[in-house]
């Protein structure tokens, strides 16, 4: 069995959002609250509304769980290079 490709829940975590009232929060750290709206009243155009709602579905669906391997295997790959994705 092939291991599933993490890219896309590797940017969740390493992505800012780039405007408006959480910008430069990393997108997984969003409140759902917020990911609703956009649910709402529609995602960005491209690869930031895709990943904002990848980021909704995965609230949505109580499926956080899914990021915190990939979160901690980032962080420890940080470690030894002195940084990692922080809480902003």
């Amino acid at each position: 069995m092939t291991e599933p490709d993490t890219k896309i829940l590797e940017d969740l975590i390493l992505t800012p959002m780039p405007f408006g009232k959480y910008k430069d929060r990393f997108i997984y750290l969003l409140p759902t609250y917020y990911l609703e709206w956009f649910n709402r009243n529609g995602f960005p155009k491209g690869r930031l509304g895709m990943l904002l709602s990848t980021m909704h579905e995965i609230k949505q669906n109580g499926l956080d769980d899914l990021l915190l391997p990939i979160i901690l295997k980032l962080k420890q790959g940080s470690k030894a290079q002195g940084g990692g994705p922080s809480r902003r």
